[in-house]
């Protein structure tokens, strides 16, 4: 839907099946998800506008969200149990390329809080610029297995379309079985760097690497 200032978001109830919803297209080339029943709680997806990204308070919810995931488990680039104080200088140098205008920066909302997350990350190189990475994808722990995962994934496919991208390229830890959940979003595993994420001393996983044509 298009909201009154002209921003796309999508909607969908917190308590979404997939295999019971709805898709639909709809203006903007956002989407929404409908069940028939559980349609009281609401996650929002917004495209953050780059001056919005330095709000405290969505630094905040964004750092609870890292943490949480973290925290259960996830592989968002620590390892639990989680530190703050460390997840936080990455949130900070990943707000900044967003304020600056270089990346862009996807939320799912429920009740007006942020529950999740995901970059679109561009590169540097001229020879590059018909793709871009998506990075930090993660939704509040208590929301998995709800839709909200892939709401979250298909607004940002939003964003990258909205830029006129071609790709968009991502990595996954290997041994977590989560590139099946990107495989059902057209992402196509092209690599694998054995080794490449040391969680622990002896403790080395494969990163696998995915691609989605647009």
């Amino acid at each position: 839907m298009v909201d009154s200032t002209g921003a796309w978001r999508s909607v969908v109830p917190s308590g979404f099946v997939p295999l019971l919803g709805v898709v639909e297209t709809v203006a903007g080339g956002s989407y929404a998800l409908r069940r028939a029943e559980n349609m009281q709680q609401m996650t929002v997806f917004e495209h953050v506008r780059h001056a919005d990204a330095a709000c405290t308070e969505l630094r905040q919810q964004l750092l609870d969200t890292w943490v949480a995931v973290t925290d259960a488990g996830g592989a968002v680039g620590f390892v639990p149990p989680a530190d703050p104080a460390e997840i936080a200088p990455a949130l900070d140098a990943a707000l900044a390329r967003v304020i600056d205008g270089r990346d862009e920066l996807g939320v799912l909302r429920r009740d007006g809080a942020a529950v999740g997350m995901g970059f679109v990350a561009a590169h540097t190189s001229a020879l590059r610029r018909h793709w871009r990475t998506v990075l930090r994808v993660m939704v509040d722990p208590e929301l998995q297995g709800s839709g909200a995962g892939g709401q979250l994934l298909e607004g940002l496919h939003g964003i990258a379309r909205s830029l006129g991208l071609e790709q968009l390229h991502l990595t996954v830890r290997g041994g977590t079985g989560v590139e099946g959940f990107y495989e059902r979003f057209g992402y196509t595993v092209i690599g694998r760097h054995p080794g490449a994420v040391r969680v622990a001393p002896g403790d080395d996983r494969d990163e696998l690497i995915l691609v989605k044509r647009l």
